[in-house]
């Protein structure tokens, strides 16, 4: 039988890489909210109200702060009289409180009256007051289906914009006249 045996040695070079590597780790805190309901105001009127049954505030050792839903949210919408407008919903969010984004993936159902748009990542840009996804689905009242590769709307969903669209439609009226 062979037997075959194998030295490895560590130079002083490779101690100094692994303190190099272990220096550079990042921690994480986390201050673990439950069953949070947020209101958004502007000018004294409530714009909207988010609910999460879990909400994280992650604190890194380096880098900026964020909000993490690993449960979900739910954001309810709502006009001057206080008239539901419109809804999202998602299985996960994160909110980047710095960069004033937040991203919403995973089963994103956006519902308004006039559109039901569905993806599986949306993201808001509050300081363009703007929607943007890379792919989904909208739905319209009428019963209109039209997918594309890109979404755009405004923070109020009253237009938007589908890049490479296609889709399904139903034509009313008589077309032999």
């Amino acid at each position: 039988m062979l037997q075959l045996l194998m030295y490895s040695s560590c130079t002083d070079d490779d101690l100094k890489n692994t303190a190099t590597i272990s220096s550079k780790k990042i921690t994480l805190s986390k201050d673990r909210s439950y069953g949070v309901d947020v209101t958004y105001s502007d000018s004294a009127h409530v714009k909207a109200i988010g609910f999460a049954p879990v909400l994280d505030k992650v604190t890194p050792s380096v880098g900026a702060i964020y909000n993490e839903m690993p449960k979900g949210v739910k954001i309810e919408f709502f006009d001057e009289f206080m008239k539901k407008t419109g809804t999202i919903t998602s299985n996960y969010a994160i909110q980047k409180t710095t960069e004033k984004i937040t991203i919403f993936r995973k089963n994103v159902v956006v519902v308004n009256d006039k559109i039901t748009f569905t993806t599986e990542e949306l993201t808001w840009d509050e300081n363009k007051k703007m929607y943007f996804s890379p792919y989904g689905t909208v739905t319209t009242k009428d019963g209109d289906v039209i997918t594309g590769t890109e979404f755009y709307a405004p923070q109020d969903f009253s237009t938007y914009k589908i890049i490479q669209a296609a889709g399904t439609t139903s034509i009313k009226g008589d077309l032999t006249q």
